[in-house]
């Protein structure tokens, strides 16, 4: 992954720009995970080729952002302090990629700061939680058991791979499982950002503001097993004129990885509707 330009924010937020073309915008990249880094939607913002500035973001703590500008404690403001990472950038699109999504959607403040949203395999609420383990129960994976109970007698970033990598084919067709499982294996884990989100946002978790005039993208694989896409049907202010929704056919959790096209066209219809809008 090829890195122009690094910046932080005052609480360790990092961003990193990858790619930069014609066009106003700023595409900001917000991982799943969490504790995956913004090196697994790295892919993700290749595929999207959107016009204008493209950066992954990586909240203080998560991934490979463990370095000297970050600070000692860095989940006591998770997630609000994504709402820095806009900070001095205008034409804002922010892009959320599971948890990325849901962390996005738990900062108010960020409605009004910016010009579009894209959800990614994302949900309007915890409720996700409990239809994916009745699947995961019915669709056992071998080996994965052994490697949650090495992760659970000494969880940490080696046996957090170990299991991710353990559970991939959940998250892909079986197309793309040899892309996917390459792609998990070579992330940065985070342990810590893991154990911080199962006590103090997974269970929990509902959208704290719904888009009412910023113009939305929510984008789900048809396959998708770990995040059912039909929550977003009855969920409260996610049906409205500025919010579309793109499913995206034989792909999965990742469904860049299973048809990187169709992935690109939804993204090319949401430029043109950002285009219209600010016209």
């Amino acid at each position: 992954m090829d890195v122009a330009e690094e910046r932080w924010t005052r609480s360790g937020v990092r961003l990193r720009r990858v790619a930069r073309r014609d066009g106003p915008w700023n595409w900001l990249f917000v991982p799943g995970g969490p504790g995956l880094g913004s090196e697994s939607v790295a892919g993700l913002a290749q595929a999207a080729a959107v016009p204008g500035t493209t950066w992954l973001v990586d909240l203080p703590g998560d991934g490979s952002n463990r370095g000297p500008a970050v600070p000692a404690r860095p989940f006591e403001r998770w997630p609000g302090v994504l709402a820095e990472a806009v900070e001095g950038l205008e034409r804002t699109v922010m892009v959320g990629h599971s948890t990325g999504g849901m962390f996005l959607l738990s900062v108010p403040e960020l409605e009004r700061r910016l010009s579009g949203l894209v959800l990614v395999s994302s949900a309007p609420h915890a409720g996700w939680r409990s239809g994916f383990e009745r699947w995961a129960q019915a669709h056992p994976l071998p080996g994965l058991a052994e490697a949650a109970e090495r992760y659970a007698a000494a969880p940490g970033d080696a046996t957090l791979r170990e299991l991710t990598v353990a559970a991939a084919p959940w998250n892909f067709t079986p197309d793309g499982l040899p892309q996917g499982r390459a792609l998990l294996e070579g992330l940065p884990y985070c342990h810590d950002a893991v154990a911080w989100a199962d006590v103090h946002f997974d269970a929990d978790y509902r959208a704290l503001w719904t888009p009412r005039a910023v113009p939305t993208l929510i984008v789900g694989g048809a396959e998708d097993r770990l995040v059912d896409q039909r929550l977003w049907d009855e969920a409260p202010g996610f049906r409205q004129p500025n919010i579309v929704r793109r499913t995206i056919a034989a792909a999965g959790h990742f469904p860049w990885i299973d048809n990187p096209d169709a992935v690109r066209d939804a993204f090319a219809g949401m430029t043109g509707r950002l285009d219209d809008a600010s016209a």
